[in-house]
């Protein structure tokens, strides 16, 4: 952080020595107030991009928004993002305007931006300018739109979800009107690009805040993922439950560990829940099939968002394996580290211990089994215990000299892992080609 704020006060120098007002501006300023690292430097100027380029030319300079009036500059290898002060017109798309216009004048740049906390300059000498309040706002831990809020979200609807994403980023409580803004226009978030939309959804799920969010602005998660509308209040009329399916659902969000495809499968893990719904006779509520029900609509959503094809995998395979009865014995563990790899396995629990949490506290007890789990597996691990075909003694070249050929050879190497995990044989070379030979030999044709 220091580096980079060095890095800042050269840039503000230099263009204050060629007879320029610049200040640093947006989260860097917002960042620094709260003590947080700052990860970016966003420096806002009264010189025209051309201008800030022959400042800079001794430096690797980067085009990269001329049209916006930023250039970016290369200082000790980092980037600096430098803005001529601009006003913007009409927004006609609810995401870009339609035309910048440049300024000579910092109120009015600052007066463009989203929030109040982002819309502060700092100069050189550390003095703030912030004609609408942003330090007090951060001071208050509250997210405020600058000027009329539901100008600023008609303007740009990705500052709808940017707002969340702040709240559960920064704990920060959402300002009345700006929140009321928020819910109004809501249909606006229809234009934005899929991947914008999982772009904040993965930075705001995976933060501290993410549950509260979700719990506190359920209409706005229904429209970026429709199938989120209907778990919304729908009571489960089960003894294991003491939440509807979305209150459920975003307590286990809040139980997981803030993984993005942990968190993306404990979102979608129940949303088929409300698509096979049954009532038996004494009026307990039933839910068979909603595991794989739910693979194929997470699938559906995760791609039609466009996250990428690993993350998606990850989220539809736990999905799909999510209620899976674990239990806690040697044999049973080796066997799922077998079908499932490590990693799956492991994840497997934490969804499964989260799930739990969020049940109703009479049924808490299965966190000993998960316990038991835990510690198993990891005993399984230690021991370097035999569970799966890059463990066994023997491999494809010793089913080749034992006659074996083609389909029969990875046959052949499960057979003896499973007989290795039922602990029929050792995981010895010489045991475990006697046991192929006479496996061999009783399914020979006469």
């Amino acid at each position: 952080m220091e580096k980079l704020f060095q890095i800042s006060q050269t840039a503000l120098s230099v263009l204050k020595k060629s007879g320029y007002s610049a200040f640093l501006v947006g989260g860097s300023v917002r960042d620094r107030l709260m003590g947080r690292p700052v990860h970016d430097i966003d420096i806002a100027t009264n010189a025209l991009p051309q201008e800030t380029a022959r400042v800079f030319e001794k430096l690797a300079v980067i085009p990269t928004g001329l049209a916006h009036g930023t250039v970016t500059v290369l200082i000790e290898n980092t980037p600096v993002e430098i803005t001529t002060f601009r006003t913007e017109s009409a927004y006609s798309d609810n995401r870009h305007p339609d035309f910048v216009s440049f300024s000579k004048n910092l109120s009015d740049d600052l007066s463009r931006r989203d929030f109040t906390m982002n819309a502060i300059a700092e100069d050189e000498n550390g003095v703030l300018f912030d004609p609408f309040g942003g330090k007090e706002d951060i001071e208050k831990k509250l997210i405020r739109c600058v000027g009329n809020a539901e100008t600023r979200f008609k303007e740009d609807a990705l500052r709808i979800l940017r707002a969340l994403r702040f709240s559960a980023v920064l704990s920060f409580s959402i300002e009345e009107e700006t929140s009321r803004a928020i819910k109004s226009c809501k249909k606006l978030l229809n234009k934005l690009s899929p991947e914008r939309i999982a772009s904040e959804l993965s930075l705001l799920l995976c933060s501290d805040g993410a549950a509260d969010v979700l719990l506190r602005y359920p209409e706005i998660f229904a429209e970026i993922v429709p199938c989120f509308k209907v778990m919304q209040g729908f009571a489960q009329h089960n003894e294991h439950h003491c939440f509807d399916v979305w209150e459920h659902t975003v307590n286990v969000v809040r139980n997981v560990r803030p993984a993005l495809h942990l968190r993306l499968a404990a979102l979608f893990h129940d949303c088929a829940k409300p698509l096979v719904f049954s009532l038996d006779e004494s009026g307990t509520g039933h839910f068979y099939s909603h595991a794989p029900r739910g693979a194929v609509i997470a699938e559906k959503e995760l791609k039609r968002l466009r996250f990428d094809n690993e993350t998606t995998q990850k989220v539809v395979k736990l999905v799909k394996i999510h209620d899976s009865p674990l239990e806690c014995s040697e044999v049973s563990v080796k066997k799922k580290l077998n079908r499932l790899g490590e990693e799956t396995f492991f994840d497997l629990i934490r969804l499964q211990r989260a799930d739990n949490l969020a049940q109703s506290e009479k049924f808490r007890f299965r966190q000993k089994n998960f316990d038991c789990l835990e510690e198993t597996a990891k005993k399984i691990l230690e021991q370097n215990d035999c569970f799966s075909l890059k463990k066994l003694a023997v491999d494809g070249n010793d089913m080749l000299s034992l006659g074996l050929c083609g389909k029969e050879i990875g046959a052949m190497l499960d057979f003896l892992v499973e007989q290795v995990i039922e602990e029929k044989t050792a995981n010895e070379k010489p045991l475990l080609l006697a046991v192929a030979k006479r496996e061999r030999e009783k399914h020979k044709k006469p």
